[in-house]
């Protein structure tokens, strides 16, 4: 199973190339941005998308760690998240829905999780030197500010993605570094 992070926007780039709607473009243009600055990693571009009164919500967990509130803590969030060495990710969207207001993507979402984090997590792994796949259907909501910056990210994921983990070890072909 190879990480490929761009079709996390190939549906956003589809849409963008049929859409007319000035305020529609402009949304799509953020999370579009926002979706290849985290792929990068590129902190600055990608805290360059987000509003300064940003607010994360991951519905269907209770650790503060995954719901930031404001653009300084959503900056600590993503720190974290590269620094981990989890940012290899993938969103095969397999839906998008644009508005004025927000941006909604649902496909199956895909990270390479390191295994010394798997591990952290409390998760056995037999290798914490190599990555595994992080596998869940996810809905993000991408609501806009009127200048179009995004005012936060609201998770929703079906089921528990480290459920059997052990068993999806990825090689360095998976994570494109062969």
């Amino acid at each position: 199973m190879r990480i490929d992070p761009t079709k996390t926007w190939r549906k956003v780039e589809e849409r963008l190339a049929r859409e007319r709607n000035p305020r529609l473009r402009r949304n799509l243009e953020t999370v579009l941005a926002h979706m290849q600055a985290e792929a990068a990693p590129d902190l600055d571009a990608l805290m360059a998308t987000v509003a300064e009164n940003a607010r994360y919500h991951a519905w269907g967990t209770d650790d503060p760690l995954y719901s930031p509130q404001g653009k300084e803590a959503v900056r600590g969030f993503y720190t974290a998240f590269v620094s981990s060495g989890a940012h290899r990710l993938e969103l095969d969207v397999d839906r998008l829905v644009v508005d004025d207001d927000c941006v909604v993507t649902e496909g199956i979402m895909r990270i390479a999780y390191p295994g010394t984090i798997v591990r952290l997590l409390g998760y056995a792994v037999d290798d914490p030197d190599a990555y595994y796949l992080f596998e869940a259907r996810m809905a993000v909501l991408w609501p806009m500010d009127e200048q179009g910056l995004v005012l936060g990210e609201e998770t929703y994921t079906a089921g528990d993605g480290f459920a059997g983990i052990a068993e999806r070890k990825l090689s360095r072909a998976d994570l494109g570094l062969a």
